[in-house]
């Protein structure tokens, strides 16, 4: 057999220029002068990585166990074509390629030696019709799990979906049968697709839409259902890890990373979708899933790695720009594998800028879990949701807009305390800091309110004979405002200039007692009738649900007791914060109820009563010390 060594040629960079790469680590480069590269495999066996590359002339294995050092083992000669699609089944690798001659087999056992066997199989003699042959196959996918190979493309059946057997003997594959499919027009052409245990998930591109097939009778492959992607074109398709979710991709200009929850495949639900680069119009090309991440290619942005253990908030974690080209375009990254055990991912570029010289990349990835933030606006005035309200963290990047039904998902993969702004016209804009954490969701649950100037006015009294009480301090305590007043010998009072908003409403006077309202929406210019009893009453009474803080005198002026009952005990703590976020006070609660004194320390002023378990923000409480 003729042999091709190119390892003169091979030029190896020790440094690439890097373009806001994210937990992503550029190890070293591989050129080829000349050809172009398509699409990128692995295979591992004896303590050895090797890249199964798609050259133009033929596939190409490299060694890239040490990724600052990869060495060309051979590039074994196929048909000539820009496309070359390659998978392994145990240690064989199989390549397709629009350049015809079926499908190529190589038995990669012989590695690292570069003597090794391989040969074409074209289904002669086994297809339908006599005479028949494999011809041009774009793509292919392997069921592992079953041990059939999928064809997909080229021009056979119209591009439809050809399957072989691969488990008597993987050297030497049979034909098993296709999936005739009825779509209209040359909305049978399958592109590319995933399968696993007898399920197929195919990508059809001209159709816009992937199908989902019962695979297991062969001889009567059984259609599912159908779903649109969003660019309608649909390029390749890969399940999660627990194939509960399937993520696509479209191969058009200003496409999305998409996800499907494809639990029941009857009833398939769009969950998210997400772009490597919004506003720069890049095409994406082909995804993987790496256990809870995907590691996609985009052409000229390169690859991505995106969060997906919430696939309905899919949020990237990571990049790297392999290429020097932005915007659309079909240069730049055809492909990029991350399954090495070793946790190298390989890239090809096609070629790089104003060469015909393809480029492989090693790279060492840091695979980091997201910060998710998550939440409802809502209209305060109303109740009903808020769709556009834009949400955004100050000092970054991050910006969001709400739904239909007033939900947003979002994240990033920076950790800390943050300031959020929700703002929409109309509204007066909010601001409230949160703590975000990897790996770790933080409800926003947000109320936004119109602007305006309200005059709220009332009276306190004393209970329960009702006489008017002289001199009670009145406060409206909102989120940023404090609003304070006095009541006259009648025990009225008024304040003008209010925001609209959510407030507590506060009244005390000495030897008298105190009051507290919780939460009352201040819309229009209201009267209200606060009722001062001896000793603290707070107006809805204890604390439920998934409150677990029941303070019993607030507003205080010593020190106030506050009781909790937890979930279970261990790890719980009351962090006692100014609205700036400065810590005063840290009360570990050993026990899963009981009470503790605090606030003796503290100068008078707002302060909010944090409950945390390991670090996360259970629930708060505003304090006043009057």
């Amino acid at each position: 057999m003729k042999r091709l060594f190119l390892n003169g040629l091979i030029l190896l960079s020790a440094f690439y220029s890097q373009a806001q790469n994210l937990n992503a680590t550029y190890r070293s480069k591989v050129t080829f002068p000349g050809q172009k590269l398509a699409n990128v495999w692995g295979y591992a066996a004896g303590g050895k990585e090797y890249a199964l590359v798609g050259g133009n002339q033929g596939l190409i294995i490299v060694d890239v166990t040490n990724p600052d050092t990869p060495l060309q083992i051979v590039q074994i000669p196929g048909p000539s074509s820009d496309w070359k699609e390659i998978k392994t089944y145990g240690h064989f690798a199989y390549i397709v390629s629009e350049g015809g001659l079926g499908i190529q087999i190589v038995d990669l056992s012989g590695l690292p030696s570069a003597n090794l066997n391989h040969h074409y199989y074209t289904g002669l003699g086994q297809l339908p019709n006599p005479g028949a042959q494999l011809n041009r196959i774009h793509a292919l996918h392997i069921d592992t799990t079953k041990g059939f190979l999928y064809a997909y493309g080229g021009d056979m059946f119209s591009g439809r979906a050809r399957f072989f057997n691969l488990k008597p003997d993987p050297y030497n594959p049979t034909y098993a049968g296709y999936f005739n499919s009825n779509f209209t027009g040359n909305h049978n052409y399958i592109h590319d697709g995933y399968v696993d245990n007898d399920t197929m998930y195919s990508g059809h591109i001209y159709g816009g839409f992937f199908s989902v097939v019962d695979m297991t009778n062969k001889s009567n492959p059984q259609l599912i259902s159908t779903q649109p992607t969003p660019n309608l074109f649909t390029h390749n398709t890969w399940l999660s890890k627990d194939r509960r979710s399937l993520f696509t991709t479209d191969e058009k200009d200003n496409s999305f990373l998409a996800a499907y929850d494809v639990s029941d495949p009857t009833d398939i639900q769009f969950l998210d979708k997400i772009q490597s680069n919004p506003g720069s119009n890049s095409i994406v090309h082909n995804t993987h899933i790496l256990d809870n991440w995907a590691v996609t290619s985009w052409y000229r942005d390169g690859f991505t790695i995106v969060d997906v253990t919430r696939p309905e908030n899919l949020v990237q974690v990571g990049n790297y720009d392999t290429y020097a080209g932005a915007g659309p375009g079909f240069q730049g990254c055809w492909g990029v594998y991350p399954f090495f055990p070793s946790g190298t991912i390989v890239a090809t570029n096609i070629a790089a800028p104003g060469t015909g010289d393809g480029e492989l990349l090693i790279i060492t990835p840091n695979y980091v879990r997201a910060c998710y933030l998550e939440g409802k606006i809502t209209n305060g005035a109303t109740g009903d949701p808020l769709n556009g309200a834009k949400i955004e963290l100050l000092s970054t990047v991050l910006q969001e807009f709400s739904g239909s039904d007033g939900q947003f998902k979002t994240g990033q993969t920076e950790t800390g305390l943050f300031t959020a702004r929700v703002s929409k016209s109309g509204f007066q804009d909010v601001e409230v800091e949160v703590l975000l954490e990897n790996g770790k969701v933080t409800q926003l649950d947000v109320e936004l309110f119109p602007p305006g100037s309200l005059t709220i006015s009332g009276q306190v009294l004393r209970s329960p004979d009702l006489t008017p009480v002289d001199g009670a301090s009145v406060y409206l305590l909102g989120r940023n405002e404090v609003y304070p007043a006095v009541t006259d010998t009648n025990g009225q009072f008024s304040i003008s200039d209010v925001l609209p908003g959510s407030y507590d409403v506060t009244a005390s006077a000495t030897d008298v007692g105190a009051v507290m309202h919780h939460e009352q929406k201040l819309v229009t210019d209201s009267a209200m009738t606060l009722l001062i009893f001896k000793d603290y009453r707070r107006e809805k009474g204890k604390l439920k649900g998934d409150n677990f803080l029941n303070v019993r005198e607030n507003p205080f002026a010593d020190r106030t007791t506050v009781e909790y009952e937890l979930p279970e005990s261990g790890g719980y703590t009351i962090t006692i914060v100014n609205l700036l976020g400065q810590v005063f006070e840290k009360i570990n609660l050993p026990e899963k109820n009981g009470t503790a004194e605090l606030g003796g320390s503290l100068d008078k002023g707002i302060y909010i009563a944090r409950l945390e378990r390991n670090g996360q923000w259970i629930q708060s409480v505003k304090l006043l010390k009057l």
